[in-house]
């Protein structure tokens, strides 16, 4: 292990509208890819906004999982932060492009706590 964490930035956009505004479906297919992954979900919450979009977060035993979106722009902003090695954040985050149906998607990795030589700790994000 280089570092102590592994962050994604995921830009989905073109996404279908109708499911980025979908509070109970947002919520399912969040906490569904902190499982493929391979995380341990301790808790989660969701909002609501009125005319539209969603925030929610899922936060599991290795960090979190948050999202919140943007229907009128068809586009979601997410971010999956894990810790150690045992879940694969990668596997979350296509896991969210397929079911956001996102036809633009980008994704920003960066590496957090990255390890020196005799344990010591440079905190920078690196790309």
């Amino acid at each position: 292990m280089d570092s102590l964490g592994r962050q994604l930035v995921v830009e989905l956009k073109d996404c279908n509208a109708d499911l980025l505004n979908d509070l109970e479906f947002v919520e399912k297919v969040m906490l569904e890819a902190a499982q493929a992954a391979g995380a341990t979900t301790v808790a989660h919450s969701f909002h609501p906004f009125i005319p539209h979009g969603i925030s929610g977060m899922v936060i599991i035993a290795e960090s979190h999982l948050a999202i919140h979106t943007w229907p009128e722009y068809k586009y979601a902003a997410i971010d999956i932060f894990t810790c150690g090695n045992t879940v694969n954040p990668d596997i979350a985050a296509q896991y969210l492009i397929d079911k956001f149906k996102c036809q633009d998607p980008s994704i920003l990795e960066l590496k957090r706590g990255v390890i020196l030589v005799g344990g010591n700790l440079k905190f920078k994000a690196e790309t």
